[in-house]
């Protein structure tokens, strides 16, 4: 009866079909300038760290490349005409500016692995690495928690990234999931559209930060299993996650609209 019920509710929000653009080049402009807000949000709620994150977006024309910040520019800089177009071999294409090669093997070896996915978001989030330091996931405590319920898992330390097969075997990990809990180092969460990842590592971080006050504040209740999976079939949906950034991708638009050039 269950499986029935969260069958319905998937047909009914998980189909999402993204903003149609009239050329191929509308589409990589518009992904690139919502790509320039993904950094700046991250900027705007604390999320980025010196040199540390990043957050990719597939291009529609050379599908098998991808857009990426270029390596040092702070994030709450970042403009579509600053982002690097990288090549599957690592090779930078168009844009000026210094390849992070960490960010290279997570973003290549999970993009070319799930070819449903056009964006991946990686964070050293205080939250979010506080969480990672223990053995515990993202924890049902909260309806926008239950996005995450049975649809991320823990990476565990390997030390720096440098390898560039280790985006791969993160995609194995990963599965069919939206997000990993890098142990030791932080959140990576993905998505069907640029919008959809960037407010999925937002909704992460702030549920990380729920679950430490929560925990630290006395015992816990967590919602029911059967609950958690019905309801986080609709907050963790991508129609959900593509909404939910709109309000913010307006605000930035509006109070930061060098991002667009």
């Amino acid at each position: 009866m269950l499986a029935q019920q969260v069958k319905e509710v998937t047909s009914k929000v998980v189909e999402f079909d993204a903003p149609m653009y009239p050329s191929p080049e509308a589409e990589r402009l518009a992904r690139k300038q919502h790509l320039a807000a993904a950094y700046r949000a991250l900027s705007l709620f604390g999320m980025d760290e010196g040199v540390a994150g990043h957050v990719s977006v597939r291009d529609p024309i050379l599908t098998d490349h991808f857009w990426l910040n270029p390596y040092g520019v702070y994030f709450g800089h970042i403009r579509a005409s600053d982002l690097l177009l990288v090549s599957p071999s690592g090779e930078v294409v168009q844009g000026e500016g210094r390849l992070h090669r960490p960010a290279f093997s997570i973003h290549s070896g999970v993009l070319a692995a799930r070819p449903d996915l056009q964006s991946a978001a990686h964070v050293h989030s205080i939250a979010g690495k506080a969480v990672a330091a223990g053995t515990r996931r993202v924890l049902p405590l909260t309806q926008d928690a239950t996005a995450f319920f049975e649809r991320h898992e823990i990476w565990e330390y390997e030390g720096a990234l440098l390898d560039p097969d280790e985006g791969k075997r993160m995609a194995y990990k990963l599965a069919d999931g939206i997000a990993l809990i890098l142990a030791n180092h932080g959140l990576l969460t993905v998505g069907t559209t640029i919008d959809a990842a960037i407010w999925r590592i937002i909704a992460m971080e702030r549920s990380c930060v729920v679950q430490l006050l929560a925990e630290a504040a006395g015992p816990v209740v967590l919602i029911k299993d059967d609950l958690a999976r019905k309801t986080g079939c609709l907050v963790g949906s991508e129609k959900e996650g593509w909404l939910n950034f709109q309000p913010l991708l307006q605000r930035l638009v509006r109070e930061q609209p060098d991002l667009l050039d």
